[in-house]
């Protein structure tokens, strides 16, 4: 198809905190995705290892320097002479950081640290301050990550700067081994399916840009942690919702896969750059992209509190040891 590049997203189902397995995992759709002809590839957040509070999933963590997974992108990326990005859990100097990496033909890696963990995410790393933009030879990029595409203010760092906007998503339900809590809370889940849904097709619309986005699925556990204090917790049991997808600058899907359909790759054709001047949809005043409903911001609120406490007691140090042991791995 005349004027448009042809990419792909990468749809994942992982093994909390096995992470060899995971890379060889990914690299195979990877593979696919290569093999298919895209010239840009998004991996999820979190592509080395989904991530709920256990004492497993710390052992993803990596350096923020070159490493196993950075030497895989960079590898696909020179090799092949493709553009491929996604997100993992890096150290660097006493902290840890939700990080994504852009590896370009070049030999580039471009980063951004997630600016806001979203809920238990509090556990692993600390939020970010960079502007998430890239400039690359196809001109600006932009870099979001899950629940910074439901948030205005990444609308404002990307708009007139960005010809796409590449991200990945590590969106949970609404837990199932709690009592009654799927019954009583049925709409409430479905509320946060089409939320995670909508998610790139209306980040899409506001910037008039492609968004291309990867995604877990399959089932996660762990732990929810009840106060900041203590390390009182319940047993998590859930499932990624959502869908991987490749949406076009008018917000239109052109290729998806839903969560439910297992690992797999989508591959589509899209114009990069804007479509529509910026601003013709206009942007909420509000925090918010999305009107959030009530449940999410307690969510949101209570689990930022929890996380917090948890990772100052015991995720900075956990993430910060797996980190210096999984060192010798690649670099």
């Amino acid at each position: 198809m005349p004027g448009t590049t042809k990419v792909a997203a990468v749809q994942i189902s992982t093994t909390t905190g096995q992470l060899e397995q995971n890379l060889s995992h990914v690299r195979a759709l990877t593979e696919e995705a290569v093999a298919r002809g895209a010239e840009i590839i998004a991996l999820p957040e979190f592509f080395t290892g989904a991530l709920a509070p256990s004492v497993e999933a710390f052992r993803v963590a990596l350096p923020a320097g070159n490493n196993a997974a950075t030497d895989f992108l960079l590898e696909v990326a020179t090799t092949h002479r493709k553009y491929i990005g996604g997100s993992l859990l890096v150290a660097a100097g006493n902290d840890l950081f939700n990080r994504y990496y852009l590896a370009t033909p070049g030999g580039k890696l471009h980063t951004h640290d997630k600016d806001l963990p979203t809920m238990w995410e509090n556990c692993f790393y600390i939020g970010g301050h960079d502007d998430g933009v890239f400039a690359t030879e196809l001109g600006g990029v932009g870099a979001a990550v899950c629940w910074e595409l439901i948030r205005t203010r990444t609308l404002a760092r990307m708009a007139g700067r960005v010809q796409l906007v590449i991200t990945g998503t590590h969106w949970w339900d609404l837990p199932s081994n709690w009592p009654a809590v799927p019954h009583l809370l049925r709409s409430a889940a479905r509320t946060n399916r089409e939320l995670s849904e909508q998610a790139p097709v209306e980040f899409a619309r506001h910037l008039g840009v492609p968004v291309i986005q990867a995604s877990h699925c399959g089932t996660l556990a762990g732990d929810f942690y009840l106060a900041a204090p203590s390390n009182v917790r319940l047993p998590y049991r859930t499932f990624f919702v959502g869908k991987t997808q490749i949406v076009d600058g008018w917000g239109r899907v052109v290729a998806a896969r839903n969560t439910d359909e297992g690992p797999g790759v989508v591959v589509g054709d899209v114009p990069l750059g804007r479509v529509r001047t910026t601003g013709s949809v206009a942007l909420p005043d509000r925090f918010w992209i999305p009107k959030l409903p009530v449940l999410h911001r307690l969510y949101w609120t209570h689990q930022n509190w929890a996380g917090k406490g948890m990772y100052k007691r015991l995720g900075r140090r956990s993430g910060l040891d797996a980190a210096a042991a999984n060192a010798a791995m690649g670099g």
